[in-house]
């Protein structure tokens, strides 16, 4: 896939299974009316968030090399952003949370590359390259944020997921395609509604993924800096939406001091915000994280981190003591005394130390599972793993040694040690055995016939999360969404409108134009009578200049404005702001 697309350093480091997410921009699909609905937003936020967002957004766009006049070509882009440490990719539109998180956890901005229709200038629920691109590029200029987002990135696409998370992600995603698409039935979008809202409203305890996630939208996405009194705008969902910058200033929007508890604040995407969460800086925002990830399964590991991925029915992983990790679909565990004193998968499962696969330990190796015991021998006081040399030998926990284990908590292990695997520190973290059988009371975990037992070693499951040690141990590249997003469809009275706008462009920028603007407003005020953003370009251009076509300009948007009155505060907005300009 990255043969399509301008590759740098930091691109060539992404694995496989990210890249399968990953989409040429097609550049050339972007319409003259897409420009100029870019430009109408990008000249509209920067008048006003110059005056409520915080520093680093405005020099930002500058450090980004994001115009205000064009839509951002992705080659353009990552030639700046690696002067920052960063790169960007093109996808079609929502992806899994998880893998968003991990691209950023590679200094990778994920960029939805289509943009928003006119009729939904303000604000859509659809990601799009206004919301990533305006929204979210010109923040990373600042070292201390960059260092929050790939921090967040590297902890989330850890956090382990629910069946349900992934049916809200979903209907989300459906839900933002058909809201954004031309001509869906309101029935059909209130159909789609109705579902997120049951999903969302559901009673069900949120799993770590949706509460990191509700952390990332609360900050990354609709994050306040500052005091409660006077804050300023960071996050990228505010940034890039004209309507909601402005209403988040208000006093209708609730601003909450941003803590742990944010986590529990479940969004509505097709909403504006009723509360906000305010840091008073970038280092509080990763003090937060942290406190965040300590209450992980990634960080504590134990009964319950291995009864959040059984929950889950999903691939995971367990790090034991020893550093050997354990990848697959965990389907069983028992316990004694609140500890975890047997694990097992179902399906392909693959060890790892350090993310590194052990050799001999694949997919292919333990095609229909892995089971073992966790913990200390009974009666003995030093753990396998901390045992020397010498103390094994005493054990008889040596090559060709006929050995009965029993493990504290009952989990019995007897037969023939064939070998040990060792790390780097000298530590055991395998015993493999032959003619072997595992019990736990009367129930047969593990039976001589089925062939050679590899038990793991470690004392403890100090770590629990989603995904694989080792991203190559698994085929990950199976990603297939329910929908895709919508295009607009090519009409010859849309073919037209472009080439009015095209023309108009042109004129702005020096270049040769199809029509002149006389003839463009004559045209589009009778072709296209809905239309409003042509005019106010028109107006843009002919203001002080042609005062009988301002005029006639000025009569027309009063018509639409009559005629379309939800858009008349947008067309008065644009042209306030021309006006304010040739004040100043």
């Amino acid at each position: 896939m990255l043969n399509k697309i301008e590759s740098n350093a930091i691109l060539d480091r992404l694995p496989a299974h990210l890249q399968q997410y990953i989409k040429p921009q097609n550049y050339d699909d972007y319409t003259p009316v897409n420009h100029a609905v870019w430009r109408y937003v990008m000249r509209k936020n920067v008048d006003y968030l110059s005056k409520v967002a915080h520093d680093s957004y405005l020099d930002g766009l500058k450090q980004t090399g994001i115009s205000i006049d064009h839509i951002p070509n992705m080659y353009g882009m990552n030639r700046i952003l690696k002067e920052i440490g960063w790169a960007a990719v093109a996808v079609d539109g929502f992806i899994p949370p998880a893998a968003f998180m991990e691209f950023q956890a590679f200094n990778v901005l994920v960029i939805a590359s289509d943009i928003r229709q006119l009729e939904h200038i303000e604000y859509t629920p659809a990601p799009d390259i206004i919301h990533e691109g305006a929204g979210h590029a010109p923040i990373i200029a600042n070292p201390e944020y960059a260092e929050y987002l790939r921090r967040f990135g590297e902890i989330g696409c850890k956090a382990i997921s629910s069946g349900r998370d992934y049916e809200i992600y979903e209907a989300i995603r459906h839900l933002s395609i058909i809201k954004e698409a031309e001509d869906t039935p309101q029935d059909e979008i209130e159909a789609a509604e109705k579902k997120v809202d049951k999903l969302q409203n559901e009673a069900s305890e949120l799993s770590e993924m949706a509460q990191i996630r509700n952390l990332h939208w609360w900050t990354v996405e609709y994050g306040l800096i500052g005091t409660l009194e006077n804050p300023k705008i960071y996050g990228a969902g505010l940034l890039s939406s004209i309507g909601e910058s402005a209403w988040c200033m208000t006093d209708k929007v609730k601003k909450i001091p941003y803590s742990i508890e944010a986590c529990k604040q479940e969004f509505d995407i097709t909403k504006p915000q009723p509360q906000l969460y305010v840091t008073p800086d970038f280092a509080h925002l990763s003090s937060v994280l942290e406190e965040f990830a300590n209450k992980m399964a990634l960080r504590k590991g134990g009964l319950e981190g291995i009864q959040k991925l059984i929950d889950s029915k999903n691939l995971g992983t367990i790090e034991l003591s020893t550093g050997l990790q354990i990848s697959g679909d965990f389907s069983k565990v028992i316990s004694h005394e609140g500890k975890p004193i047997y694990v097992q998968t179902s399906g392909k499962t693959a060890l790892s130390h350090r993310e590194k696969e052990l050799v001999g330990h694949s997919v292919k190796d333990h095609p229909e599972g892995f089971g073992s015991p966790i913990g200390s021998l009974k009666g003995i006081n030093l753990a396998i793993e901390d045992m020397s040399p010498r103390d094994l030998r005493a054990y008889d926990i040596y090559e060709g040694e006929k050995i009965e284990f029993e493990f504290e908590g009952g989990i019995k292990v007897k037969g023939e040690i064939i070998t040990g695997t060792r790390n780097l520190q000298g530590k055991i973290i395998l015993i493999s055995l032959k003619d072997c059988s595992v019990t736990y009371g009367d129930e047969i975990l593990f039976k001589p016939e089925w062939g050679k037992y590899d038990m793991a070693i470690g004392k403890e499951i100090i770590s629990a999360f989603a995904g694989p040690a080792d991203n190559l141990s698994f085929d990950l590249i199976t990603h297939k969404t329910s929908s895709t997003t919508i295009k607009s469809k090519k009409t010859p009275e849309r073919e037209e409108l472009a080439s009015l706008y095209a023309s108009v462009r042109n004129i702005r920028e020096g270049k040769d134009a199809k029509f002149s603007l006389n003839a463009a407003f004559d045209l589009a005020k009778k072709h296209h009578p809905k239309d409003w953003l042509l005019s106010v370009e028109i107006y843009e251009l002919t203001v002080k200049k042609d005062e009988k076509l301002t005029k006639e300009v000025l009569n027309h948007l009063q018509d639409v404005k009559s005629r379309r009155p939800d858009i008349s505060h947008l067309i008065e907005g644009g042209i306030n702001l021309i006006d304010e300009q040739l004040v100043n």
